[in-house]
């Protein structure tokens, strides 16, 4: 009797409309950064799954007819527990739609989008990834920090500096090494710690650094200086999320290549950037 109930239950399942599920990365912030993938997906969808990172600019791409949920995660604010959020997804696409699961940067760079798809796959769900700019590429780009340079680094760390237990224990002496930039996301609440442990493991002092606030948007802010003032700094400018953190030797670059935003603007009239001033020509 059991066999026939769960044999009935799957031939259910497999004859009800199903949808599928497009994991999308919306960029860092300017809605031109969006593959055309990403972009046509937003005018067609039927429901848009979307997290806090992800800008007005990108929402104003989706349809009129499409249903906008926010499932925006902030420090210490999740709207919706993870796991409330796989069940969303599996919810929507069995009632046979197209969904699209909305996220800053690159899913699957920090975005918890593998885990999703994890829960997906256990559903029996249909599902498309989408890639999108991260944000250590586009942020970088629009500051004028080139990741990687022949001269300064010939490697690329990217790493979170909030990890799952709410901690920033990390490999601090694979971080501190030299001719390579490191690229750390979620970072600004633990800022003075790894300040201090990339300097206590082997960094010099004088190491440039910088925080971008709401890189690659209008409202983009940098502040530059050395590991050692860098805490100081940005509190003075009072930078708050989202922010990433760049460290490296191309971070001096910044003052020749910067040309978004008001960096470019100074640039352009030979005022100095108050953000370099305020460290890296010391």
């Amino acid at each position: 009797m059991n066999s026939f109930v769960d044999m009935t239950a799957l031939l259910s399942r497999c004859r009800a409309p199903t949808g599928k599920v497009f994991l999308v990365g919306a960029g860092p912030g300017d809605p031109d950064l969006l593959t055309v993938r990403a972009a046509r997906l937003l005018a067609d969808a039927d429901a848009v799954v979307y997290d806090h990172l992800v800008s007005d600019e990108v929402l104003e791409l989706i349809s009129a007819d499409a249903e906008r949920i926010y499932v925006g995660k902030e420090r210490s604010n999740h709207s919706m527990a993870q796991r409330d959020i796989n069940t969303l997804l599996v919810s929507l696409a069995r009632a046979g739609r197209q969904v699209i699961r909305l996220k800053g940067g690159d899913p699957f760079v920090f975005g918890r989008g593998g885990e999703e798809l994890q829960a997906l796959a256990a559903e029996g769900i249909t599902f498309e990834v989408v890639p999108g700019i991260t944000a250590a590429c586009g942020v970088a780009s629009y500051a004028g920090i080139p990741l990687t340079h022949r001269d300064h680094a010939q490697a690329c760390l990217f790493v979170t500096g909030h990890l799952k237990d709410g901690s920033c224990d990390l490999d601090w002496s694979a971080l501190a090494r030299a001719r390579q930039t490191v690229v750390i996301y979620m970072g600004l609440g633990g800022l003075p710690e790894i300040c201090k442990q990339l300097i206590a493991h082997g960094l010099p002092a004088g190491t440039p650094a910088a925080v971008v606030q709401q890189g690659t948007t209008l409202d983009q802010r940098v502040v530059s200086a050395t590991l050692a003032d860098l805490d100081a700094r940005v509190a003075e400018a009072g930078l708050c999320s989202p922010c990433l953190i760049i460290v490296g030797e191309v971070v001096r670059l910044r003052d020749q290549l910067a040309w978004f935003g008001e960096c470019a603007a100074g640039a352009a009239t030979g005022v100095a950037d108050a953000a370099i001033d305020a460290g890296l020509n010391d």
